[in-house]
């Protein structure tokens, strides 16, 4: 039998200095472990040893030259967390704030993430403490080939499918996809966000925000509800937040914020207009991770330093980075009436936090539930590159907001109390924790 303490003392020993990763097992486990501890066969199996441990962790240096002919030194990574549904599947993160264990973390999440798809893909995740924020095309190319050039040899169509996340956009996959051929020789679906001329799929850059807002159009329609009208709050001014702004307005929502590193944008006027939502990819190409030209463009209003939580909602969106919404955050948009808070960055809400939102009896949805349809359309791809087609982007998005429609149900079908309300991480935890335990417990051990 398990006992909650002691499995996470244990865990906290091997993995010392990995907060992140020890937060997301944490709340996974705290879930599961009555579950567990109910199933002989996953007791027999110890499944939670098993699945709280990656398959393997590669670290490699990276050496590159900059354009002063200096040369530079990183480090790169890729955890390769559980192939128990298929091959490794998650994004590469370029940023100065990339760990072994935030990467650990990160490949826990998408592990269930996957699952909860219902598509054959395992999970992992990789990058490196390089940001390419200030550096020139040239650098940021050189970089990414140094890169590739020791991915390479851990990674395939049929074992480990990378694709992008912070700091790795179309360009980046571009630059790395040209190195992996170059090496190589061969044209096979080895990364996901590709250009649609060379093997990408339509809808793939817009599929986490697309795929956050019919997850809430779920959450909404469940309660009689729908998105039609509703204020929005959504922070990050990235790939993530574009989707989100430009399917909340499609919606009939009106998304009144953005945010970066230098501060938060409020826009009464709505950021809904084809005009605004291009000036954030506009400012996104920019490499500079500012929001403020933003304000000074559309005559918004800029508060330094500003977080988007404070102004009165019906709806939260997080979409730029882990634990950007504390329990103080959730407090005040609990104060301004926001009653659903979708998580569609990584872990993005602070555990306290996320625990006073279900203690409020606010649906709260886990970005594992939430923010899956990156890499349900990144699956979607690999599924056109194996077949050597390419679908149209009616028939993607018609995928996709299928497979969140899945998502959200089995998320309800776990997560519902007796008194009506549904605990969306409680249901995602226990639906994508099941497919995984049980296919390894298959698979045998």
């Amino acid at each position: 039998m398990y006992e909650l303490a002691s499995f996470m003392a244990g865990l906290e020993r091997r993995n010392p200095s990995q907060p992140e990763f020890i937060q997301a097992v944490r709340e996974v486990v705290g879930n599961v472990i009555d579950l567990v501890n109910e199933n002989p066969q996953y007791l027999d199996a110890r499944i939670l040893d098993r699945i709280c441990e990656p398959d393997r962790v590669i670290s490699f240096k990276v050496e590159w030259e900059d354009d002063g002919g200096h040369l530079n030194v990183n480090r790169g990574w890729r955890v390769q967390f559980n192939n128990a549904l298929g091959p490794y599947k998650g994004g590469l993160r370029f940023h100065s704030s990339v760990t072994e264990g935030s990467l650990k973390f990160l490949g826990f999440e998408q592990t269930f993430k996957n699952a909860l798809t219902g598509l054959p893909i395992g999970g992992g995740k990789g990058g490196s403490d390089f940001s390419p924020r200030g550096r020139s095309d040239a650098e940021i190319r050189r970089f990414c080939r140094a890169f590739m050039t020791e991915l390479q040899r851990y990674i395939g169509p049929d074992t480990d499918v990378p694709a992008g996340d912070i700091g790795v956009g179309a360009r980046e996959i571009g630059y790395l996809y040209g190195q992996y051929k170059k090496i190589r020789v061969e044209n096979t679906g080895v990364l996901t966000g590709k250009g649609p001329l060379w093997g990408g799929s339509l809808v793939r850059p817009e599929a986490t925000g697309y795929g956050t807002m019919y997850f809430a159009q779920e959450m909404l329609a469940r309660e009689g509800d729908s998105l039609e009208g509703k204020r929005v709050a959504v922070s990050g001014f990235g790939n993530v937040a574009w989707g989100a702004v430009v399917k909340a307005a499609e919606l009939g929502a009106k998304v009144v914020t953005i945010s970066g590193p230098d501060g938060c944008i409020i826009d009464e006027d709505g950021i809904s207009t084809p005009e605004k939502a291009a000036y954030m990819l506009q400012l996104r190409a920019s490499n500079n991770d500012v929001v403020k030209p933003y304000a000074q463009r559309f005559k918004a209003r800029f508060i330094p330093g500003g977080k988007p939580w404070q102004v009165p909602v019906d709806l939260a969106f997080p979409c730029a980075i882990q634990n950007e919404l504390t329990l103080q955050d959730a407090k005040d948009l609990v104060a301004g009436g926001c009653r659903h808070v979708i998580e569609t960055s990584n872990m993005g809400v602070c555990a306290d936090a996320a625990e006073y939102l279900i203690a409020n009896k606010i649906s709260f949805a886990p970005g594992k539930a939430a923010n899956a349809g990156g890499v349900a359309v990144s699956c979607l791809e690999m599924s056109q590159d194996a077949q050597h087609l390419y679908w149209s982007a009616d028939e993607v998005d018609g995928r996709l907001r299928n497979v969140m429609k899945g998502i959200h149900a089995s998320c309800v079908e776990h997560g519902r109390c007796d008194d009506g309300y549904v605990d969306y991480v409680k249901g995602a935890n226990i639906a994508g924790f099941c497919k995984v335990a049980d296919a390894m417990c298959q698979q045998g051990w």
